[in-house]
């Protein structure tokens, strides 16, 4: 824990004559890099640490610069695919939303280029980091906006801290954060784990709002959000998280939506072993499958993978593995809907009539009646066994016993009498629920 003292006295070591961000010299900028999406992960030895993989994003480069680390990070329009099929005009930094994760290490000195290709002024926020004031980046409190066309210096130590933060606006957040101007920044120990991680995640959750038909958030949305991401990925969309088994999995969760969010994990028990505020004492751990990840808060969990399969991870609240819900449809279900279907087919050809028996055949509905452009489907992906009538937060863990890394290892083979299996109604009564349909009936080995 860092005490009053000690954060003044770091505080000012950091400074070094210089405790307010300001505007760059055209000669120090270093150049603007975007790095591409899921480029092959650092495996230097040399860093210190293990890099974070961050799911359908990326690290974010630097230089080393007289033995600091600078980075240049640009605020500016960018285009995201949420899922094949839909496409939304996001704000970002370096090309992406979330920006690429930042990595550091306890006691670097760092020195963050900002430049501002937004045509409304900015700021950069160290969302958890103790560092001096007016390195904050609050707009009107620490400093002025940075300007269209400017570019700011950020310059400190990395406290003596470890963990996950995030970066972020603090400049008309409404607008900046609502189109996607946010990302991971992670600060490694100093000193090596006694338990090392074996795969390291980085995920930022975050909700949109983006009417059907269109392509640009509205940020003036307060509860009413259409689209829940992963890393601004809607399943099926998502990458799947693949572990060998027996790996320490390590999966940082970071949450600047406006909701708070239940993540869930099949299979395992993980435990919370940080936040945004610093490592919690093993002593203070407790396992569980479910970890609430407030707004405006990161939480790290650990597990090991111990229980080879294909495993949902996905936020618990239902409508969060959506997409494009409408919430003003009347609900249809036990309605006798006998007749309608053909009298509104005379004004709209193609309509269907649904619901009377549950929501789930939304998924096959939208394979025949396409919904308005730039749309995505309630409910997305298929697995081996069928539809898996989900979108939004989710995803897959697949845990194998022979993962080298390299790619996705496919649908998991289950071992023979491991899988549900139908009892009664329709032909075979005995045949498992794998058999038959996808062939596999031998374990991945």
């Amino acid at each position: 824990m860092l005490s009053r003292r000690h954060f003044i006295g770091t505080g000012l070591a950091a400074g070094a004559g210089m405790v307010l961000a300001r505007r760059a010299r055209g000669e120090e900028v270093p150049p603007i890099l975007r790095p591409k999406l899921n480029a092959p992960r650092d495996t230097r030895t040399d860093l210190g640490y293990r890099p974070v993989i961050t799911p359908n994003g990326t690290a974010m480069p630097y230089r080393m610069n007289g033995g600091v680390k600078e980075f240049h990070i640009v605020a500016e329009p960018v285009e995201r695919e949420f899922a094949p099929g839909m496409s939304v005009k996001c704000w970002g930094y370096n090309g992406l939303t979330p920006g690429p994760t930042i990595e550091v290490v306890q006691g670097d000195r760092v020195r963050f280029f900002v430049t501002n290709r937004l045509r409304e002024h900015t700021s950069i926020h160290w969302h958890g980091l103790f560092i001096p004031c007016g390195m904050d980046g609050v707009t009107g409190l620490t400093q002025p906006g940075i300007m269209p066309g400017e570019t700011w210096v950020y310059e400190f130590t990395i406290p003596d801290q470890h963990g996950t933060f995030m970066y972020h606006p603090h400049a008309d957040e409404m607008t900046q954060m609502a189109f996607g101007m946010m990302g991971m920044l992670i600060v490694h120990p100093r000193e090596a784990r006694d338990k090392p991680i074996d795969r390291d995640f980085a995920i930022m959750l975050h909700n949109w709002a983006v009417h059907p038909g269109t392509y640009r958030p509205d940020p003036s949305v307060m509860v009413d959000f259409n689209m829940w991401t992963f890393n601004s990925r809607v399943f099926p969309g998502t990458d799947h998280l693949v572990v060998r088994t027996g790996d320490r999995v390590r999966v940082r969760f970071g949450n600047l939506s406006m909701w708070n969010h239940p993540i869930h994990v099949h299979g395992h028990a993980w435990r919370v072993v940080a936040t945004d505020g610093g490592q919690i004492a093993e002593a203070g751990q407790w396992p569980e499958t479910t970890v609430l990840v407030p707004v405006g808060t990161t939480r790290d969990v650990e597990f090991i993978a111990d229980n080879p399969g294909d495993w949902a991870l996905h936020c618990h609240m239902s409508h969060h593995t959506m997409n494009a819900m409408a919430h003003e449809i009347a609900n249809t279900v036990d309605v006798d809907q006998t007749g309608l279907q053909q009298k509104i087919q005379k004004l709209l050809p193609g309509y269907m009539g649904m619901g009377r028996d549950g929501m789930a055949e939304m998924q096959g509905m939208a394979k025949h009646m396409p919904g308005p452009t730039n749309t995505l489907p309630m409910m997305m992906g298929e697995g081996q066994f069928g539809e898996i009538e989900m979108g939004g937060m989710f995803t897959v863990l697949k845990v194998r016993n022979d993962y080298e890394g390299g790619g996705d290892p496919g649908w998991y083979r289950f071992p023979d009498q491991t899988s549900a299996r139908r009892v009664d109604g329709g032909g075979d009564t005995e045949r498992p629920m794998g058999h038959g349909m996808n062939g596999h009936g031998a374990h991945d080995q």
